[in-house]
This record gives structure tokens, C-alpha cells and sequence, in this order.
């Protein structure tokens, strides 16, 4: 690519910067070229961002999305079990993903250096190719504070931890029912959490049927009650991307520059809804330079005044238009 993508300001810029990586990336992934072109979809008739192919998400699980400039050893993987059949996000270039969590943190929430991070994240801790872990690891190295640490199930060394740092800026990123699970320790040993507002909760998602379901409204007043905090906040990222979106309350998203939300017809997954209406979610990431920035994937989200909401997931959906593909 001609332009430094972390350097996009304006939306031209930004129409210009897609063509450029849909032109190099239709050349040069395979999979996403025989996608484009098992679609019959001619790339020089491309003009806007609104006619892009969008790759599905489940083809991370079954090819490699991988430029054909670039040798790589090294992915990220989703978590699950081994019997399940999981992404793999070959990456080829970990400075981009580097840069982009730094940029994405420091514009949405705050200079890395001046927080104590700390990870309530069993699962994605017992994943060796997390791109969650590698995440708050590269935050936690930016940071330097001696408190940095991962937690699994030792709630009560947490609670210890987090009643000794009150007059700190802490960050606690959990996963959605690790938080569940350590304010109920907390509640039935009687335990109540006191702090100024000096702690910050970034949830990443992450029930998958370990609790029972509940919208994602209800989750943020559960903590907003256990943690005695306002500061409820959401990152949204997945395996096959390597930015974040962050919300800072009330499931409320904004994306960096460089990556962009689009809301497609579930019946229709060529197609657009208005905004304020629910769709699918295609996710536009243009620092996955070396695979694929253009992904379908099977959550269900709406657009309004250029945030986002992350509705839940499609049930029995059908990709429709790569069946020869996905097997």
C-alpha cells in the first residue's frame, strides 16, 4: 500500500486506502481471490467501499488467509476446545498489530505507560496463540508497572490486589464470565470491593454458553453495581482482525480510522441496511495487510451517528454465495 494506514484522517482517504488493499489483496490471498472470482465479481469495476466482496469469517477456520509475499509460522488461534474446528490468523507482520492496539488504546482510552494492567482471562490465558493475550502482554510491556499480572482463578489474590491499588489507575480486562464469576466470590464471601473511581473494567466479550445468556445491557449494570465503578468499558475485536474497537459505555462502539463497521441485509448479505436498523456485521480492518481486511462475520450489530452496537450473534446462518469454498 502507497499510503501509512495509521495516517488516515479523512473519508477519501480512507475509500482510497480499501481500493488499494482490495486491488493488492485480490492479487496476492488466494482464498480471497478465488472467493472475488467464484462471486464473478470483475475487481476493476470496484469503485466504492459499498461494492466490496467481504470474505466470511468461517473461511479462517479452513484456508490459509495469507498473502503470497509473506511466510509466516506464527497465528493467532480461536479459543475452544481441541476437537473443535478453530480460526487461524497467520500473522506476518506483528508490528502492525502492535501499533494498531497502541494507537487504538491510547485515542480511546489513555496512554498505555500510565495504567497497571491486569488480566482476569482464563481460557484465552490457557491459549498460547490468544490475540487477546498478546494484547494486554503488549500493553502490560508499555506499561512497566511491577502490579501488571494475569489472574485465572485466584479471585481472592485479586480482590487482595485490587483493595491495595485504590489510589492507582488500574485496568482490568476480563472476560465477560470471569467478571460474573468474581463478583459472585465476592458476594458470597461477603467480600464488598471499595474504590475511588481509579478502576477502570474493559470486558471482551466471552459468555459462549459458560453462564446464561443475557443481553449485553444487562451485563454492563451487573458490573456497574459489583464494581462500584461508571467505567464500564468494551473492547470488540476477534482472531481475524488485528484492531480493536472500543466502547466507553452503554454498548456504545467507535473504531479507529483505519477500520470501519458496515451493517449487511442477513437475507441479503450483498446488500446494506439503513442505519439504526439490525444487520450483520462486516468489518472493514486495513491492518490485516497480509490476509484479509475485508471480513463477514456472524454477529449482528446496528449503525448510528458513526458508532455501532454489538447485537448478539446470527443463529443457523447460511453463507450464502462461498459454499465451495467452506468445504
Amino acid at each position: 500500500m502507497k499510503q501509512n494506514i495509521f495516517d488516515i484522517q479523512t473519508e477519501s482517504d480512507f475509500q482510497v486506502a480499501c481500493l488499494e488493499t482490495f486491488l493488492y489483496q485480490y492479487e496476492n490471498v488466494e482464498v480471497y481471490r478465488k472467493f472475488v472470482d467464484f462471486l464473478n465479481i470483475d475487481p476493476s469495476v470496484i469503485k466504492q467501499v459499498s461494492e466490496l466482496p467481504f470474505l466470511p469469517i468461517e473461511m479462517f477456520k479452513n484456508h490459509l488467509v495469507l498473502d503470497k509475499n509473506s511466510v509466516s509460522d506464527h497465528y493467532f488461534q480461536s479459543s475452544g476446545t481441541t476437537q473443535m474446528n478453530r480460526s487461524k490468523h497467520y500473522i506476518a507482520d506483528f508490528s502492525l498489530y502492535e501499533e494498531s492496539i497502541y494507537r487504538s488504546f491510547e485515542e480511546f482510552i489513555g496512554k498505555p505507560e500510565e495504567y497497571i494492567f491486569l488480566g482476569l482471562l482464563p481460557n484465552y490465558s490457557e491459549n498460547s496463540h490468544s490475540s487477546l493475550i498478546y494484547m494486554v502482554d503488549f500493553l502490560m510491556k508499555k506499561s512497566r508497572k511491577p502490579e501488571n499480572g494475569y489472574f485465572l482463578y485466584n479471585h481472592e489474590e485479586l480482590f487482595d490486589l485490587l483493595q491495595n491499588l485504590t489510589d492507582k489507575k488500574v485496568i482490568l480486562f476480563g472476560v465477560s464470565f470471569a467478571l460474573l464469576d468474581f463478583l459472585d466470590f465476592c458476594s458470597l464471601n461477603s467480600k464488598t470491593l471499595q474504590f475511588s473511581n481509579s478502576l477502570t473494567i474493559i470486558e471482551t466479550g466471552g459468555m459462549k454458553g459458560r453462564k446464561e445468556e443475557m443481553t449485553k445491557d444487562e451485563l454492563l449494570k451487573i458490573f456497574k453495581k459489583g464494581f462500584k465503578t461508571d467505567k464500564i468499558y468494551s473492547e470488540y475485536s476477534m482472531t481475524e482482525l488485528l484492531s480493536q474497537a472500543y466502547s466507553l459505555g452503554e454498548n456504545i462502539y467507535k473504531s479507529p480510522n483505519w477500520m470501519r463497521i458496515l451493517i449487511r441485509n442477513t437475507e441479503d448479505p450483498f446488500s446494506y441496511v439503513e442505519d439504526g436498523r439490525t444487520g450483520a456485521i462486516n468489518i472493514i480492518d486495513l491492518a490485516n495487510k497480509h490476509s484479509c481486511s475485508f471480513i463477514a462475520t456472524q454477529d449482528l450489530g446496528r449503525i448510528e451517528d458513526k458508532t455501532f452496537q454489538v447485537l448478539g450473534r446470527i443463529d443457523h446462518s447460511d453463507i450464502r454465495g462461498c459454499s465451495l469454498l467452506v468445504t
